[in-house]
């Protein structure tokens, strides 16, 4: 199991005393869930920050002491830690259900990404396991609709569980049809979701179905998924920069131009800033001085911030607009 535990996904602590509450008795089994919102799949370096996220609706939002959930799995099959193995989760419905079940979440949505990939189906599997060996947990295995009144986790993911939450590479029949067959509409799905599932663009979907403008599907239609075509060249992945290295070298890293620079990261904020016409391309060197905090001051300016909130060392928020702007993700 690739477990990510709580201290590698940047968790907050748990509010106390409520979020300390222990489990009373063992747990009848696991109830698995979805976010019930729109989803979309990102590289595995944003999940960190997703699950950041699911965090902190919880606990600002909903008021909770703590993410809601046991375990969260992300589509690249990693089990995230949650509330864990010993503090009650709060996500199944009420007190006496939360008791009663582990709650585990697939990062997959009402919208967008429906379908888990056979990584998630391994990692919810792996989640399953782990409740029942190290819980302890009992067989049991249900949605979140079982005993409480809710969508999740979704027809698909509910079917998934119903047949007993097989591992994909197991004798189960498999969901994703070849390209050249059909498809059914499932509730949720869209001509986008669907092309990225079979592997064929949900334009050639629409054409081959007679679909057009607004693209309207319904649960139950049979689409026809024509060939794909030769896949298109993949595109290199984007850049990376680590904030916490970042803002170290924005408050220690002022020597001049050719000696050693103490993060390549900064250079590639320091072409975006350049771009943005903030500085000038013969002071991006490697180095975050006086001239890229000065400038990078100016691009927190531009977004709005004043005072020591433009102080020219980055967060994460005015990072990551630049990083969308100019081609480049943020890390923790």
């Amino acid at each position: 199991m690739r477990l990510v535990t709580r201290a590698q996904w940047g968790a907050r602590p748990y509010r106390q005393p409520s979020g300390g509450i222990t489990y009373s008795r063992a747990r009848r089994g696991v109830k698995i869930h979805y976010l019930g919102t729109p989803y979309s799949d990102r590289p595995h370096a944003q999940c960190d920050y997703y699950v950041r996220t699911v965090q902190s609706t919880h606990m600002d939002r909903n008021g909770w002491s703590d993410i809601g959930y046991s375990f969260v799995v992300c589509t690249h099959g990693y089990v995230y830690e949650g509330r864990g193995l010993k503090r009650r989760n709060s996500a199944n419905g009420n007190t006496s259900l939360n008791e009663q079940d582990y709650a585990v979440l697939a990062l997959v949505g009402s919208s967008g990404l429906t379908r888990p990939t056979d990584a998630q189906l391994h990692g919810l599997r792996d989640a399953i396991e782990y409740c029942r060996e190290k819980g302890p947990a009992g067989t049991y295995i249900g949605g979140h609709r079982d005993g409480y009144a809710t969508a999740c986790p979704g027809d698909v993911l509910y079917a998934w569980v119903k047949k007993g939450a097989p591992r994909p590479d197991s004798d189960e029949p498999q969901e994703k049809p070849a390209t050249g067959g059909t498809y059914t509409v499932q509730k949720g799905d869209t001509l986008s979701a669907i092309g990225r599932e079979v592997g064929v663009p949900w334009p050639d979907i629409a054409k081959a179905n007679g679909i057009k403008t607004p693209y309207r599907i319904h649960p139950g239609d049979e689409l026809t998924i024509p060939k794909a075509t030769a896949p298109a060249p993949a595109k290199p992945a984007r850049p990376t920069v680590d904030l916490s290295r970042l803002r170290t070298a924005a408050r220690t890293d002022p020597p001049s131009s050719g000696q050693r620079v103490t993060y390549s990261g900064v250079r590639i904020v320091e072409d975006a800033l350049v771009k943005e016409g903030l500085l000038a391309r013969s002071l991006a060197d490697g180095h975050f001085g006086t001239a890229t905090l000065t400038a990078y001051s100016r691009w927190q300016q531009r977004l709005g911030y004043r005072g020591a909130d433009a102080d020219g060392i980055p967060g994460r928020t005015s990072l990551e607009r630049l990083g969308d702007k100019h081609g480049f993700e943020v890390t923790p």
